[in-house]
């Protein structure tokens, strides 16, 4: 009986086949969630309190509600350790954001810090596809 409560209450997500699309959904939301920090820094660098200021932040909230409630989601069908640590990728796309769209350059130490983050979460996501 004990182990059938301690079963019912595993933070462990029920496996139903395939986790390659809810890993599509997850970086889906992860790369829209690198786009609130687009917005962010373009409210930053707009007048403040200026309709562009306020637009932007719009932005970012609107992201955030959709990000939110997609997470959610995604947290049904992963561990929680996994979902998490599949953030670090946006650290990737701050990177590229930045080189593209504010013009900021990327250094070697960047780099090698992202390939880093980079193998480590295919390191943990490869071991935890079925």
């Amino acid at each position: 009986m004990n182990d059938e409560k301690t079963e019912n209450l595993s933070t462990k997500p029920k496996s139903s086949g395939s986790k390659i699309p809810t890993y599509l959904m997850l970086h889906g939301i992860l790369l829209l969630y690198s786009f609130a920090a687009i917005c962010s820094k373009k409210a930053a660098l707009s007048p403040t309190f200026s309709l562009e200021f306020f637009a932007w932040y719009a932005g970012v909230l609107g992201i955030l509600v959709i990000y939110a409630l997609v997470w959610q989601q995604v947290l049904k069908r992963l561990p929680l350790f996994t979902a998490f640590l599949n953030k670090g990728i946006t650290i990737m796309w701050g990177i590229l954001w930045g080189m593209l769209i504010f013009g900021e350059s990327i250094s070697l130490t960047m780099i090698i810090g992202a390939a880093i983050v980079f193998v480590g979460i295919i390191l943990v996501v490869s071991s935890n596809v079925k």
